[in-house]
C-alpha cells in the first residue's frame, strides 16, 4: 500500500475488506459496516487526516472505535494489520473474481479450493480447459455463462459514473470562475449532455487572459499528473484517474467553442453538413464561408444553431437521433426540468435500510417543494435490506397516516413497498396484502442471471398483476459494476403498455434505469414513466438532476413523467 493514502484509497480498502469477509462467510452486519463505511468516506468533504488531526473520526457516520482505529493505521503507516491477516486466508485476486457476474462468494470459495482458482486469468483458463463443469453445481451452461461474463468484463472501460465527474468537474471549475478576468465558464462534453458513464471531463472558459487560468488549474490540489499546459488548452490526470482538459477562448469565439466540446461527434458532424449547405464551413472557433470573407463568430450557442436556421438544441438531446430534424420542423419538446417534478415515489427508511425516520424524509421532501412523497421500503424477502414482515408493514402503515396528517396539506406521504420479485417469480406479498398498499413498486434484485426467458418471466408477472403500479430499475443494472439483465424489454414493454404499469428511471447515479435509449422508445408507446431517486437519505434526494437529465436524453416531456402530475390526478390513476 502506499505510504501516503487518500480518502479514495483507504475506501477502496475497506470495500476489498468487505469483499474478502464475503467470501470467508462473515454475517451480513459486519460485511455491510465496512461497505458503508467505504461509500461514506469516499463521499466526505473532507480530508481523512485533517479529520484525525482533530480527533473526529470517531464522528463520522458509521465509524466508531474500532473503525476509526484502522483508519488511524492506514494514516499513520499505509499498512493495516487486519488487512493483512485476511489476505493470507482469502488471496486478494480473488476479490477480483466476484467482478465476474454469475460468481458469488460461494461459486468463488469453491474454484479456489476445489482448483486452486485465485484470479480472473486462472478462471477464464480452467472454464477454456473445462475444468469447471464438473464440480458441484456446475454444469456446461453454467461454464459458458462464466466465459460469456468474463468477456462483458473484458470490454469495459474505466469509465467513471456521471456523479463522481460531475463532482469532480464542479470542483475543479468553481474557482477558476472566480479569478480575474474570467468572463464565463461551463463544463462541457458528455458530462453536460448527461451520459451515465464519463471518460473525461471537458471545461471551457472565456477569457482574454489564458496563462493564470491555466496556472491555477494545473495546479489544483486533485490533479496529480500534469499531461499537457499551454496557453489555450490544458490536460491533467484527477487524483481518481479521470482526465481532465481545460480550453480557454476569446468571449466572442465561446459559442461556437461551446458547442463543439460539448458535442457529440455525431451531432457535430451533422451541424457542419447543415453549415456547408449554407457556404459555411463550421470548426470549434468560428463559421467561414467557403468562398472566402470573414469569419461568422459567435458568442453564444444560440447564435451558432440560429446561424444554422435552427432552435437552441438542449445538451441532452445532442446525440443525432434525429433532434436536427426536430428543430428544423420547429417542433422540438420542451423537455422536462427539475422544477416540473412535484412528487418523489421511491425512498426508503430507517423501516428497512434507509437512514433517516419517515418524519425526515417528509421534512426534507417538503423543503425541496415536493407536494406528495411515497414511503417504499423493501419486502420480506430482501433480509440484507432489512426488509418488511407483513406485521412491521402494518405497524409502519399508522405511523405514515400520523405523519401524513401532520404535514398536509402541504405535503401529503402515502405509504408504498419495494416489492421484490423472487427468483421462482412470485411476488412477496399476496394480493390480500398489496390490495390496501397506496402504491405498488415491484423490483428485480436477484437473479439477474437467469436465462433470458426466465428473468423476462418474472417482470412479466409483476406487470400483470392489478396492483402492482411501478416497475422500479426495470433491468436491476449497477454502474459501473453489475450489467442489467438480460430481458426481452419488447415483452416488456407490450406487457406495461398493456397493464398501465408506469416504469422507472431510478435516478440514482449507480443505476439511472431504465436508460435513456429504454426510456425513450416506452414513452413512444405511451408507457407512463417515473422518475425517482430511490433516497436513502436526505443527500439522496439531489440524484434527481441525475435522473432528469436520462429523462432528458429521452426527450421526454413534463405530462409524459407521472412525477409531475398533480397529486388528485395521481390518485385518479391509481384508482383506475
Amino acid at each position: 500500500m502506499a505510504q501516503t493514502l487518500n480518502n479514495r484509497q483507504i475506501a477502496d480498502v475497506f470495500d476489498t475488506i468487505a469483499d474478502m469477509l464475503q467470501l470467508k462467510g462473515e454475517i451480513i452486519h459486519r460485511i455491510l459496516a465496512y461497505r458503508r463505511v467505504a461509500e461514506t468516506i469516499r463521499e466526505l468533504p473532507r480530508d481523512l487526516r485533517a479529520l484525525a488531526a482533530e480527533d473526529k473520526l470517531n464522528e463520522i457516520d458509521g465509524v466508531g472505535k474500532v473503525l476509526a482505529e484502522k483508519i488511524s493505521e492506514l494514516l499513520e503507516t499505509g499498512e493495516l494489520r487486519f488487512y493483512h491477516e485476511l489476505a493470507q486466508e482469502i488471496p486478494p485476486g480473488l476479490v477480483e473474481v466476484l467482478r465476474v457476474n454469475g460468481v458469488g462468494p460461494k461459486k468463488a470459495m469453491l474454484f479456489y479450493k476445489e482448483l486452486g482458482i485465485a484470479s480472473i486469468p486462472a478462471l477464464e483458463a480452467a472454464a477454456q480447459a473445462g475444468k469447471l463443469r464438473n464440480l458441484s453445481g456446475m454444469g456446461s451452461k453454467s461454464e459458458a455463462k462464466i466465459l460469456e461474463s468474463i468477456t462483458a468484463l473484458a470490454r469495459r472501460t474505466n469509465r467513471v459514473r456521471l456523479d463522481t465527474a460531475w463532482a469532480a468537474a464542479e470542483k475543479l471549475l468553481r474557482p477558476l470562475l472566480q479569478l480575474p478576468g474570467v468572463i464565463q465558464g461551463d463544463i462541457a462534453g458528455s458530462v453536460r449532455r448527461g451520459k451515465s458513464t464519463i471518460g473525461d471531463i471537458d471545461l471551457l472558459i472565456a477569457s482574454y487572459q489564458p496563462l493564470p487560468i491555466m496556472e491555477a488549474f494545473v495546479h489544483h490540489p486533485d490533479v496529480t499528473r500534469i499531461l499537457g499546459q499551454g496557453e489555450t488548452k490544458s490536460s491533467v490526470e484527477l487524483e481518481n484517474g479521470l482526465q481532465c482538459d481545460l480550453r480557454v477562448v476569446p468571449p466572442e469565439r465561446y459559442g461556437t467553442a461551446l458547442s463543439y466540446f460539448t458535442g457529440s461527434k455525431d451531432h457535430n458532424t451533422r451541424l457542419r453538413e447543415r453549415a456547408r449547405d449554407r457556404g459555411l464551413s463550421l470548426n470549434e472557433w468560428a463559421f467561414t464561408p467557403l468562398e472566402g470573407g470573414a469569419e461568422v463568430l459567435c458568442a453564444s450557442e444560440p447564435e451558432v444553431y440560429a446561424q444554422l436556421g435552427l432552435p437552441w438544441i438542449p445538451p441532452e438531446l445532442r446525440e443525432d437521433r434525429g433532434e436536427i430534424d426536430l428543430a428544423a420542423q420547429g417542433i422540438l419538446p420542451r423537455l422536462i426540468e427539475i422544477k416540473d417534478i412535484r412528487a418523489d415515489l421511491h425512498m426508503h427508511t430507517t423501516w428497512s435500510d434507509g437512514k433517516l425516520s419517515v418524519r425526515d424524509m417528509a421534512w426534507i421532501a417538503r423543503e425541496r417543494g415536493l407536494s406528495y412523497i411515497v414511503i417504499s421500503d423493501h419486502s420480506q424477502s430482501l433480509g440484507v435490506a432489512n426488509g418488511l414482515s407483513v406485521e412491521r408493514l402494518r405497524a409502519q402503515r399508522e405511523e405514515i397516516r400520523a405523519v401524513d396528517a401532520e404535514f398536509a396539506p402541504s405535503l401529503r406521504v402515502f405509504q408504498g413497498v419495494e416489492m421484490e420479485i423472487r427468483a421462482d417469480g412470485s411476488l412477496d406479498y399476496g394480493d390480500d396484502v398489496l390490495e390496501w398498499l397506496d402504491v405498488v413498486i415491484a423490483s428485480l434484485h436477484s437473479g439477474l442471471r437467469q436465462p433470458r426467458e426466465q428473468v423476462t418471466a418474472r417482470l412479466l408477472n409483476a406487470i400483470r398483476n392489478p396492483h402492482v403500479d411501478i416497475i422500479g430499475h426495470p433491468r436491476g443494472q449497477m454502474i459501473p459494476d453489475r450489467e442489467p439483465a438480460d430481458l426481452d424489454m419488447d415483452a416488456v414493454f407490450g406487457a406495461a403498455r398493456e397493464h398501465d404499469t408506469a416504469l422507472e428511471i431510478n435516478a440514482s447515479p449507480y443505476r439511472l434505469d431504465l436508460d435513456d435509449a429504454h426510456a425513450r422508445r416506452a414513452a413512444e408507446m405511451g408507457i407512463k414513466i417515473a422518475v425517482n431517486t430511490d433516497s436513502h437519505n436526505g443527500d439522496g434526494f439531489t440524484a434527481l438532476r441525475y435522473g432528469i437529465m436520462t429523462a432528458r436524453r429521452a426527450g421526454l416531456r413534463p405530462e409524459e413523467v407521472i412525477n409531475t402530475w398533480s397529486v388528485e390526478s395521481f390518485l385518479a390513476w391509481l384508482r383506475q
